[in-house]
């Protein structure tokens, strides 16, 4: 019986070596099939720099033979002016052996036999094995990606100086349309004639401005609304210097800037200028002093607060329904819709129009 028990046991000792012997196998042998057939290239570094094991990729990569690369330093794929800096990476790696990405952030490049370099990303692995710790690194040639990139950075910049020129022509035709209005105004013979045709050399002015702060910022997708209201207000000023000093103009703006879209700066620009000339126009009558005060801010529910206010003699009640006898009024509910917005106006010592508007608007609305 004992000797039965010793044979027995002899032969499930060997079946247990015989089993862990296969896994061994097994293991090492998915490992080196896995290694072989990634797509990208894959090196087997040992603590030394020295390549133990590399797969078919990193042959097709670099162009060498696997006999070329095993038991060669690692550095011999670093292009020559970082193979210094390169072993100084890899000891610090094993003193501190995580998982980690090369490339975020810097430059990368590998070395081909023929010498020719090409952009590369690495991922670092550290490896524990029976010869001591390794590391697997994981090596994926950029070149394509890189190209790909270039050539959408080339693209946006055409598209910017495209769109450049396109704001920077349309404000020079504006410009010459305005010129010609204020040409046919001074062979204009009836007054009211004069004052409608500077009416609207004021509208394209103020549409001309918008094109001119878009060529000069480069950003195409918004406007700075207080960079622009210090604009505005010195057209407009230079436009009333008949009224001299009697009618002061104060801007309010935030800190910080508020910013608005492009589809809705040029209804917005109209309707800053419509509400100040109108304010220059009939608040201060005669040689009346007076003061118009344009505030510019954003609440906590991202709407937009426009306030146009004035000291002057006041709007008549009604007169903001009484659109049909006001261009004025009904450009400037024109304007409110499209902002879709909200107006008020308050009469206490003057005139007062406050608006409301949302920052940003859903496609449903903006349909």
């Amino acid at each position: 019986m004992d000797c039965h028990r010793t044979d027995d046991h002899v032969q499930q000792s060997l079946s247990s070596r015989e089993i862990s012997s296969k896994n061994s196998l097994l293991g090492e042998d998915s490992f080196r099939r896995v290694v072989e057939w990634a797509p990208s290239a894959m090196v087997m570094i040992d603590r030394d720099g020295i390549m133990v094991l590399v797969n078919a990729q990193t042959e097709r990569m670099f162009d060498y033979g696997r006999d070329a690369l095993i038991g060669q330093s690692v550095e011999i794929l670093v292009p020559a002016r970082f193979r210094q800096h390169h072993q100084t990476f890899r000891a610090g790696f094993f003193d501190d052996p995580q998982p980690r990405p090369m490339g975020a952030g810097r430059d990368l490049a590998g070395c081909r036999a023929d010498g020719s370099e090409f952009p590369i990303e690495i991922g670092l692995n550290p490896i524990t094995t029976e010869a001591g710790a390794m590391v697997l690194a994981s090596i994926i040639d950029i070149t394509e990606r890189q190209r790909a990139q270039q050539r959408l950075e080339d693209a946006l910049r055409e598209k910017t100086v495209l769109l450049n020129e396109v704001h920077h022509r349309v404000k020079n035709n504006l410009q010459v349309i305005t010129s010609l209005l204020n040409l046919q105004a001074d062979y204009a013979a009836d007054p009211q004639v004069r004052t409608i045709l500077a009416e609207s050399c004021g509208r394209l002015k103020a549409m001309a401005l918008t094109h001119q702060l878009l060529y000069e910022r480069k950003d195409f997708s918004r406007l700075d609304l207080g960079d622009y209201l210090k604009r505005l207000i010195q057209s407009i000023r230079s436009s009333y210097r008949a009224a001299g000093d009697r009618i002061s103009l104060r801007l309010v703006l935030p800190s910080p800037a508020v910013q608005l879209d492009l589809e809705r700066a040029m209804p917005f620009s109209l309707l800053i200028n419509e509400l100040v000339t109108n304010a220059f126009k009939h608040a201060f009558k005669g040689e009346r002093n007076g003061e118009i005060v344009i505030e510019i801010s954003e609440d906590e529910n991202a709407q937009i607060c426009l306030g146009v206010a004035d000291d002057g003699i006041g709007l008549p009640p009604g007169a903001e329904s009484a659109q049909a006898s006001s261009l004025g009024l009904q450009l400037v509910q024109l304007f409110v819709e499209q902002l879709h917005g909200q107006l008020t106006i308050e009469r206490n010592g003057g005139t007062r129009f406050s608006l409301r508007f949302p920052k940003r608007i859903s496609s449903k609305e903006a349909a």
